[in-house]
């Protein structure tokens, strides 16, 4: 009875070394030179292959916006859109670095703002800026007609892209909660693919793409109602205009962090990037402002070294983290979790893709170690990060 018993001691004392030993094997046939780093709630190694080397993260470091975000702003923020009425019934409207200000979001703030202003017409409206400096530079970001090198901007609509169709000289949107306009037609017409497409606006001149929301603003207000009668210009709002209509994004912080996380768009995570630097420093909006706050969060926590930030989306190749400064923010964004994608094994995780390189990370659902921190980054393979994710839920 005691040999029994001691045996089955002993096989319970080796368990988790021999599963341990499986899974090393299992990660190291599967991608020997893949950095795979996976963590157990009490910080302690469960798997470590060559996890102490710096790798460009790609699109995992918006888990490290979204985390700042968080921490600075919280989750309740709300971007907010201002409208002022002069004497001669001018429109003006100062941007706010609004990253959700889509068509469903301009088919409620027109209603709202003709009931703050009545219904008779505009006699024109001048589109402010400038909260954003017109020299505004995010690294990575190339001059390309590419969705994702979209211009980060003060106002700007469906995150700075016409999504539209073109057959011949026809143009037409791609959306049906989003009007065509004379600006979108001419770009397209000058920069689209035949067929259906998205593109970014103009990198060439950024002022395109604020003329193009106060187009698409002014269509809106049309169909609640309201007419603009005069031209849509650029202009500071006068000095000691106060406004009478503040639309605050119907999405709070927290829900529009859920889909820069799922979508895992470029766009939204520098626009909530650079809120966080002017939340606390004032603005204007600038970059170097952002990453003095992000550097500053990061140092108080042991971080400076491991977490490197260029800018918040990752579509520098410049970011270089370490797979234990990002598993430590994983721990501090594990509250927040939920906002993650999740497979059907209930793991939660955030991809990152560039051309030779392919990261993973996040909170994996294992069978002995319930939920534990994983940063996965291969040169290729972007199939392969979720095999090795399984065997880590499988194994562990």
């Amino acid at each position: 009875m005691w040999i029994r018993l001691i045996a089955a001691l002993w096989a319970a004392l080796l368990l988790p070394a021999a599963a341990h030993a499986d899974i090393k094997e299992t990660i190291a046939k599967l991608a020997p030179n893949g950095l795979v780093l996976v963590l157990d709630k009490d910080g302690k190694d469960l798997l470590a292959q060559n996890a102490d080397e710096p790798f460009v993260p790609a699109s995992v470091a918006k888990i490290v916006t979204a985390w700042l975000a968080m921490e600075v702003l919280g989750p309740d923020y709300r971007f907010e859109t201002r409208f002022y009425l002069d004497d001669k019934r001018i429109l003006h409207v100062r941007g706010g670095g609004d990253p959700m200000l889509v068509s469903e979001e301009l088919d409620v703030l027109a209603p709202a703002l003709l009931a703050a202003t009545g219904k008779e017409p505009f006699t024109g409206m001048v589109l402010d800026g400038s909260y954003y400096p017109a020299e505004l530079e995010i690294p990575g970001i190339e001059g390309t007609d590419e969705a994702y090198d979209a211009l980060n901007s003060a106002l700007a609509v469906n995150f700075n892209t016409i999504n539209a169709v073109r057959s011949g000289d026809t143009v037409k949107s791609a959306e049906a909660q989003t009007p065509i306009t004379p600006l979108a037609i001419n770009q397209f017409k000058a920069r689209g693919p035949k067929g259906k497409g998205r593109i970014s606006l103009a990198q060439e001149d950024p002022s395109i793409s604020i003329l193009y929301a106060g187009e698409l603003i002014a269509a809106f207000i049309e169909k609640a109602g309201g007419k603009i009668d005069g031209a849509i210009s650029l202009g500071p709002v006068p000095d000691g205009l106060k406004p009478v209509y503040v639309h605050r994004q119907s999405r709070d912080l927290a829900e529009i962090l859920r889909l820069l996380l799922l979508g895992s768009n470029n766009y939204i995570a520098n626009q909530v990037f650079l809120e966080i630097g002017t939340d606390l420093l004032g603005g204007p909006v600038s970059l170097d402002k952002s990453l003095r706050v992000a550097n500053q969060i990061l140092a108080r926590h042991g971080l400076a070294k491991a977490i490197h930030l260029e800018e918040g989306s990752g579509i520098s190749r410049d970011n270089r983290f370490t797979a234990r400064g990002l598993a430590e923010v994983l721990d501090l964004f594990a509250p927040h979790a939920q906002l993650m994608r999740r497979t059907k094994s209930g793991s939660r995780y955030k991809t990152g893709t560039f051309s030779g390189v392919s990261t993973l990370a996040g909170f994996a659902k294992t069978k002995s170690h319930g939920d534990v921190r994983f940063v996965i980054s291969l040169s290729g393979g972007g199939k392969l990060r979720f095999r090795l994710l399984e065997a880590i839920e499988r194994e562990l």
